[in-house]
């Protein structure tokens, strides 16, 4: 491991979470691609990249700002997987899998950022 980030479990949680929403959002109706598809796969991305991306910064500040990003993008995975469920695109055990992680990740990320301060 050549980087500092690859490390940090939160990160690695996030690319757990990433890799689960893009098995999940294959089964998602072609109509949605543009939309619903592709949102909910960049916030996925954004959480591990934005951890990624802040731990090279130049100073804690830095990496709390990145960390909050990631946090608002797991925010945005729970919204886009209530949207899913609602047009049934999404089991009940596929919601709550999700779910579960981003309610993990936003712990982690929000214990790495008081760590940080």
């Amino acid at each position: 491991m050549a980087f500092k980030f690859e490390k940090l479990i939160v990160w690695q949680k996030a690319v757990d979470l990433s890799d689960t929403v893009y098995k999940l959002t294959k089964s998602f109706p072609i109509e949605e691609v543009y939309a619903l598809t592709s949102q909910i796969r960049k916030a996925a991305n954004a959480v591990s990249l934005n951890i990624a991306e802040g731990s090279a910064g130049p100073s804690n500040r830095e990496f709390n700002r990145f960390l909050g990003v990631a946090l608002r993008s797991d925010m945005e995975i729970v919204g886009c997987i209530y949207l899913a469920q609602r047009r049934g695109y999404i089991k009940e055990d596929e919601f709550k899998k999700i779910y579960e992680a981003c309610g993990e990740l936003l712990v982690m990320i929000n214990a790495l950022k008081k760590r940080l301060k």
